[in-house]
């Protein structure tokens, strides 16, 4: 486990940052915080720390993505606050969300070029190659995927490739550890992204048991070794 038994919880950010240089904020899609929340972030967060940051479920299941400017205001004053450690907004759109290019190129549309973008598609009628080729003109990333029952598209429509592992299990989302095998492949995987020159962001949702921790662990230093 990252968090040793007994450890307060003041010091939890400085143990995490000790061994990640990146993260991904989940806490954001059940209620946004207030912007001083990202202030203080960007103070405690050591250089060269990147920080992710989910969508507001609000824009992305309540308004499906429909009239977004409101939330990409809202969602834009504390992602300034962030400043130098910002990686990518990560907007997840529901499992019932059926394909609608209009509106999601409206939505891509709207983003300002400071709030890097990526989106999780999870109906699979967005797989199709002018999705992909949409967020190529809006220099949005394909949020590549693994876990049950989402398809694993190896796609880099960006300059950032984002990558979310869910768990190695085809019957359950966010369980199970991924093997030794499956972690060096995904390392080969990412070596070759960022050989080809993208920004690579990769994060692990399997934190049942700690599997996050321990999957994340093992990639980093497949990578490292590989490199």
């Amino acid at each position: 486990m990252l968090y040793p038994p007994g450890l307060p919880a003041g010091d939890r950010l400085a143990r995490y940052v000790a061994e990640f240089d990146t993260v991904e904020l989940n806490a954001s899609f059940y209620r946004w915080p207030p912007t001083s929340r990202f202030l203080s972030w960007r103070r405690r967060l050591p250089s060269g720390f990147a920080m992710s940051v989910k969508a507001a479920r609000g824009l992305t299941h309540g308004r499906k993505l429909y009239g977004p400017e409101e939330w990409i205001t809202r969602m834009g004053q504390g992602w300034h606050e962030l400043g130098d450690r910002r990686a990518v907004v990560i907007a997840q759109l529901p499992p019932s969300m059926q394909r609608d290019d209009d509106r999601l190129a409206y939505f891509l549309s709207r983003i300002p070029d400071w709030m890097p973008t990526a989106v999780e598609f999870r109906h699979p009628s967005w797989d199709a190659e002018p999705v992909f080729e949409l967020l190529a003109r809006h220099r949005a990333a394909y949020c590549v995927m693994s876990g049950a029952g989402l398809p694993c598209r190896l796609r880099a429509t960006s300059e950032i490739v984002y990558v979310r592992l869910h768990g190695p299990s085809h019957d359950s989302l966010y369980g199970g550890s991924y093997s030794d095998e499956d972690l060096g492949w995904w390392a080969d995987r990412l070596i070759e992204w960022r050989e080809s020159g993208h920004r690579v962001l990769a994060y692990f949702n399997n934190d049942g048991g700690g599997n996050a921790v321990r999957n994340a662990r093992t990639l980093k230093e497949f990578v490292s070794a590989r490199s």
